[in-house]
């Protein structure tokens, strides 16, 4: 229907178009993350029309742990509730002193949890294959939001879940091939929260079963998903020669699939080893045919849904921290300015990731003051983020700050103390 609500539309992308099904879905939902309230169908009817009330702040949250997405991408009115919000309502508010960071995690097993459900005693269709591939649609936007740490756990049982539909389910080998391709691609997720999480074994291990699958499947798609991502781990153990030739590989397999914007993700990882094999010119030239690449992304095939974070915040941060890697900081810091400022918001941990590089760049160019700014800048998203990869970030940072020795050096490093795990 071309006159349905956000809200409507994303109830039947979701299963849940009947009243029934979606007060189930919502008391399931508000149980599972202690939230004591229920709607009534009059309720829901008014939720669906073109012009709904503002849920009170509990139900607020119970829509914000089915969807896995703010109720304002619902259409529904703001501002987002706050616990002191509650507790001028007069409800029973959540226990004073519980971080926000919990509550996220609250809501992460709800969305993930909720999304997943299916049945391994009925034949499994194409109903079943919607709602677990929904489900890894859900752990790629709380990853973007929140980065690996929490999530990846969500990750593992949703594999698992997976993986005893295919042992126990009834199915036709079309939906086999589905069911052992999901798999495969949720190995791959848990393997990049793993390694977001700096769990590099496990890491390894998952990308090991990606991988297996990929080739057994023989899908070009899935095993182009896993070189890059092997690339950029090894890159990152410091073992750039690895990553290299794992992006060449990735990229002979990725040319037949004529994705401009896939074409430049795999650029970008073999110019970010390079560049950490100090051949400066190659990974300049490298990121330069990346960008070109990026820029001619409505002439081929659009890019694989994984790749989707990939565009001109990513290749801007890849020439901040080329220059970076060369310390030439007074270089990176436009480059790592432009990317904060392209990254789409939805991106939590990039951007926490991208600000700290910022703040780290400038402090070392001797702008201590503009630096410290830029870190205080980031509090706002390391309060929701759990990421070792950003939680470092914030030490190097905190030891600028700290070798600064200023005044507002020093309230800045207090600051960051509380998100140094």
């Amino acid at each position: 229907m071309t006159d349905q609500t956000d809200f409507q539309q994303a109830c039947a992308e979701r299963g849940w178009a009947t009243p029934g099904r979606f007060l189930r879905v919502f008391a399931e939902t508000a149980a599972l993350i202690g939230e004591p309230v229920t709607i009534t169908d009059r309720q829901l009817r008014r939720w669906r029309k073109p012009h709904p009330p503002r849920p009170r702040s509990r139900a607020w949250r119970v829509l914000h742990a089915m969807f896995g997405i703010s109720p304002l991408v619902l259409g529904f009115p703001g501002p987002e509730p706050t616990d002191a919000a509650d507790t001028a309502a007069g409800g029973h508010s959540r226990a004073a002193g519980v971080a926000r960071r919990g509550f996220v995690a609250d809501t992460l097993g709800a969305a993930a949890g909720l999304a997943l459900v299916t049945s391994t005693s009925d034949a499994v269709g194409t109903a079943h294959m919607e709602e677990l591939r929904e489900g890894l649609r859900s752990l790629y936007a709380l990853d973007d939001a929140y980065g690996g740490e929490d999530v990846r756990s969500l990750a593992a049982r949703h594999l698992r879940r997976i993986r005893r539909v295919i042992n126990t389910g009834s199915y036709p080998v079309s939906i086999g091939r589905q069911l052992e391709l999901l798999g495969g691609e949720t190995a791959e997720q848990c393997a990049w929260l793993s390694y977001d999480a700096d769990d590099q074994e496990s890491a390894r291990h998952y990308w090991g079963e990606a991988l297996t699958t990929a080739t057994m499947l023989r899908d070009a798609s899935l095993e182009v998903l896993v070189l890059a991502s092997l690339s950029m781990q090894a890159t990152y153990e410091e073992r750039p020669r690895d990553g290299y030739n794992l992006a060449r590989a990735a990229r002979q397999r990725a040319e037949g699939m004529a994705s401009p914007v896939l074409l430049s993700l795999i650029a970008a990882r073999e110019a970010r080893a390079l560049a950490v094999m100090r051949d400066g010119r190659a990974a300049r030239q490298g990121l330069s045919q990346a960008m070109r690449l990026v820029e001619r992304a409505d002439r081929g095939r659009p890019p694989p849904e994984w790749a989707a974070f990939h565009g001109p915040a990513e290749l801007e941060y890849a020439h901040g921290l080329m220059y970076a890697d060369e310390d030439r900081h007074t270089a990176a810091v436009p480059f790592l300015r432009a990317a904060l400022a392209h990254q789409d918001r939805a991106y939590g941990r990039n951007r926490a990731l991208y600000r700290l590089t910022l703040a780290r760049g400038l402090i070392k160019t001797r702008e201590v003051d503009e630096g410290a700014a830029e870190a205080m800048g980031a509090l706002e998203q390391l309060a929701e983020v759990e990421s070792q990869r950003v939680n470092r970030r914030v030490v190097e940072v905190r030891n600028l700050l700290d070798a600064a020795d200023t005044a507002v050096a020093r309230e800045t490093s207090e600051a960051l103390a509380a998100y140094v795990r």
